[in-house]
């Protein structure tokens, strides 16, 4: 899964829209009925209405029917020359649109790394701190 999950992702960041970061990102998530997501960053001059790839793709599952324990892992791939993780807001979106111990994978094609969103953002804003 982890090898066809990163595949697809770099090929997703080949469709990334960077104009003016130059900084690439792609992601691709699987169902558990074997279905994938993709997803690019897409930048825009109003820097806030910029989707980063892991949103656009886990987005996309959502807005196909599917839901958290659908999930069996994502990949977040990017073109840096460190091994990056998400960026805050989406740990934030990931903490509530993924399972704590889903398997996420990061690379940049030099470095990977296998983690989950309870290792990425610790003590975790949700649903139980608004209810």
């Amino acid at each position: 899964m982890k090898e066809t999950l990163i595949k697809k992702a770099n090929e997703a960041m080949k469709n990334a829209y960077a104009p003016y970061s130059n900084y690439h990102v792609g992601a691709c998530l699987l169902t558990s009925d074997n279905e994938y997501f993709i997803g690019a960053n897409i930048e825009n001059a109003s820097f806030g209405a910029t989707n980063c790839g892991e949103r656009s793709a886990i987005f996309a599952a959502y807005s196909h029917g599917y839901r958290s324990g659908d999930i069996q892992g994502i990949a977040i791939v990017t073109d840096g020359d460190i091994l990056a993780g998400p960026c805050g807001i989406c740990r934030q979106v990931l903490s509530e649109l993924l399972e704590e111990e889903t398997p996420i994978y990061l690379s940049n094609g030099k470095e990977e790394m296998t983690t989950n969103i309870k290792n990425l953002l610790p003590m975790m804003f949700g649903k139980k701190d608004v209810l």
